[in-house]
């Protein structure tokens, strides 16, 4: 009996695979150590910035594994359905005495412990996950509270001798293999603290030379005084979107980007920090596939009186406020170690209305055992058993207007006084709809008003109404184009609704503008409104121009053959461009599946679904041009150049970088279309298109995709991506030619009109 009582009361761990995967299976902890099994634990360390020591613990002398030597600052086990963060502050918190919220914690990578000691008797597989905390100073060894039962005594070391002990194996120490998987703790403390300034001022000189800064204008004569004044309102309503959209890259993002800008003018380095953060909106690089650029030694400096045992004559504990060097795939829409089967199994315990909330646009998912952690202070036992009342899942959803209440209530009072004053009635009601939208979190409504004219969110520009008359053709057009698609019939839509196409002179983007900026966009992206109205497109005019100017003319300057180069021009290029948004409104996007089943395009290839609905929306792009030339709709003048100015357009969009939609997308067509013949490799490393071939290869490539995302495919988009998706011998030449030039990758954005507005 008593041993019966033992393991009810013992701690269980989930049972994970020996890749780190859970088998939805728990046992106690006992009987994990005892039959080796895979399971996962934390690893925290605790680095002083200012004296380079990482801070060690004695483990206690009763503990079963390890007795009596020194080892990490705080460790544990993470128990069945617990989370990595909690289960880190959890640690620190018990064994130490300290309290921090969660932006303290760095995960920095996870290492696989496997090792056998007791005499066979302790089997320890296990996956943890190490954090970094990086405080200022040491913390005063007086300031911590030591769980007896776990830790005998806590001292500062060097981070350099430490590696120095384990390289020579004292036994005073638990052992860890410095030239293995954990000597990347080492590594990364000396990255951080040990390069030059000069080297880091040049690389990041080198990062910003990739974007040229174009200054982009439009004309305001056509406004009336009621619009100009509207239009102040509607710069101040995107602006907020800015600080909402840092909010959702990462938790801590807001606080590095104050304080880049507040030591903005400290040094040069400090200067060019600053610069490449505003360009990208996050410390993660976009056209180096999010590599991080800044490290948590970088950020922001927070001081917490009271997360320790108080100690006279200290002010209290200072901390960085960390990011992790690789980019969450999830951003701060999920949390980080949330996997795909957690996910599946909560959505399944909820009904279908939520099932959609957790799947949709307009919410994020958090932790009920994650519920306090922004401040250290806040957390506690009892408000988190309050907030699992009812609940048997750790996960739960949050409407954005719940999560971003005072930024939305700000944007929403700005709109709906824009609305109140314009002349416009069309605009008018867009942008009441899109107030009332920011705080119902239905914007069914408002979106179907933004399809009757040429603004979105927060992207502001004025109508070129010239312009947007001579593209009425391709709106026009889409049923006929849907009709002609190559691929079967019985995928072909009866309901495409024809998309107005407006032309805009771009003066003020903000929110999710990072980095390569878009010179078009079409949407809405709910599925609700694409079968009931269809999308609408806008043309970033002045974008466009300058991308071709900046950048395009100079690819293919450099890239394409002496007998091609002047079929490249800006006509075909914009052209392709309008093409490419009308073709996101045709093809499958709902389906049904081979069991009968309805379902959508994107739910069926999920992460695959943006690489190819843009690849798709390229290739098919160049497919409708030439059965608009061929029906005598559009000059036979294109039919060359647009081929010509494609594959310069293929070098563009790759150099985005094969992590980003556009770019993985480029690399499958460009692929493609090479290994079909359409492109050439000359000896001289310049590219030309074979003419006689390329038209069979556009088709054919056009067909693969449509018929993938018609049967939702996702294992066959998942073999076409990883074929041709990949930075081949061609494209590297290409792409050594413009690095060796300094061709720009793209362009940053300069606003005059709306910073006249926002000073």
């Amino acid at each position: 009996m008593a041993q019966e009582a033992h393991h009810l009361q013992e701690e269980h761990l989930d049972v994970l695979t020996e890749s780190g995967v859970k088998t939805g299976i728990s046992k106690p902890r006992g009987d994990i150590h005892r039959d080796g099994d895979y399971h996962r634990a934390v690893h925290v360390w605790i680095f002083a910035e200012n004296t380079q020591e990482l801070l060690l613990q004695r483990r206690a002398d009763c503990k079963d594994s390890w007795p009596g030597l020194w080892d990490i600052s705080s460790a544990g086990h993470i128990s069945a359905g617990d989370s990595s963060l909690v289960t880190a502050w959890r640690e620190l918190q018990e064994e130490l005495g300290v309290i921090l919220p969660k932006d303290a914690f760095e995960m920095i990578f996870i290492f696989l412990q496997d090792c056998v000691i007791n005499d066979g008797k302790f089997i320890n597989k296990e996956f943890n996950d190490v954090y970094l905390v990086t405080t200022l100073d040491p913390i005063p060894l007086e300031a911590f509270t030591l769980q007896e039962t776990e830790v005998s005594a806590v001292k500062y070391i060097s981070y350099e001798e430490y590696r120095s002990v384990l390289a020579k194996e004292d036994p005073e120490y638990v052992p860890y293999d410095v030239n293995g998987q954990y000597g990347e703790l080492f590594h990364i403390i000396e990255r951080r603290y040990k390069e030059s300034t000069v080297a880091r001022s040049l690389a990041l000189q080198k990062q910003l030379r990739r974007y040229a800064p174009v200054s982009l204008d439009a004309e305001l004569t056509g406004l009336t005084d009621a619009d100009r004044e509207a239009l102040v309102l509607l710069v101040n309503a995107a602006k907020v979107m800015d600080t909402i959209f840092d909010l959702q890259v990462w938790y801590s993002n807001p606080a590095l980007r104050d304080w880049l800008k507040e030591h903005a003018d400290a040094s040069e380095l400090d200067k060019l920090k600053w610069m490449y953060y505003v360009i990208n909106k996050s410390p993660w690089s976009c056209l180096d596939e999010n590599e991080a650029f800044l490290t948590t030694a970088n950020s922001a400096i927070k001081l917490l009186p009271e997360a320790t045992r108080r100690v006279s004559h200290w002010k209290g504990l200072e901390y960085r406020a960390a990011f992790p060097m690789l980019k969450p795939p999830g951003a701060n829409f999920y949390p980080p170690d949330m996997d795909k089967r957690e996910f599946e199994l909560w959505k399944s315990s909820l009904t279908a209305d939520q099932q959609q909330d957790a799947t949709g646009f307009f919410n994020i998912i958090k932790r009920h055992s994650e519920f306090g952690l922004e401040s250290s202070l806040s957390y506690d036992t009892a408000n988190i058993t309050q907030h699992l009342v009812g609940s048997t899942h750790d996960l739960y959803i949050v409407p954005f207007p719940q999560e971003y209440k005072p930024y939305l209530k700000k944007a929403s009072e700005l709109l709906q006084k824009a609305g109140d004053i314009t002349s416009s009635s069309s605009l008018k009601r867009l942008l009441h709809g899109k107030a009332n939208a920011l705080c119902s979190n239905d914007y069914y409504e408002s979106d179907i008003a933004w399809m009757e004219l040429a603004t979105f969110e927060a992207f502001i520009g004025v109508r070129d109404d010239k312009a947007t008359a001579q593209l009425k053709l391709f709106g026009d057009n889409l049923k006929i184009l849907e009709q002609n698609l190559p691929m079967e019939s019985v995928y072909k839509s009866e309901d495409v609704t024809a998309a107005p196409i407006r032309v805009i002179h771009l003066l003020y983007n903000a929110g999710d503008v990072k980095g390569p900026q878009t010179i078009a966009f079409n949407l809405p992206n709910d599925e609700r409104i694409v079968k009931d109205r269809g999308t609408s497109m806008v043309m970033l005019k002045n974008v466009s121009e300058a991308k071709f100017k900046h950048i395009l003319q100079p690819i293919a300057d450099v890239c394409i053959t002496k007998e091609q180069q002047g079929l490249v021009d800006f006509e075909s290029f914009f052209t392709h461009t309008i093409c490419h948004e009308c073709c996101h409104g045709i093809g499958p996007h709902t389906i049904t599946l081979p069991n009968g089943e309805k379902s959508t395009v994107r739910l069926e290839l999920q992460e695959l679904h943006s690489a190819l609905e843009e690849a798709k929306a390229d290739i098919v792009g160049l497919w409708a041009l030439r059965f608009l030339i061929h029906q005598d709709w559009l000059p036979k003048s294109l039919l060359k150049s647009m081929y010509v100015s494609f594959l310069a357009g293929c070098f563009r969009s790759v150099r985005f970088g094969l992590q980003e939609a556009h770019g993985k997308g480029q690399a499958l067509q460009f692929n493609w279309l090479y290994v079909k013949g359409a492109f050439i490799l000359h000896p001289n490393e310049t590219f030309s298109v074979d003419f006689s071939k390329v038209e069979d290869a556009v088709e054919s490539l056009s067909r693969e995709i449509l018929t993938i995302q018609a049967k939702g495919d996702k294992e066959a988009a998942d073999v076409l991506l990883q074929k041709y998706s990949k930075m081949t011998q061609p494209l590297k030449i290409a792409l050594q030619k413009l690095e060796d030039i300094q061709v720009p990758v793209d362009i940053a954005p300069i606003f005059p009109i709306a910073n006249k507005i926002l000073e």
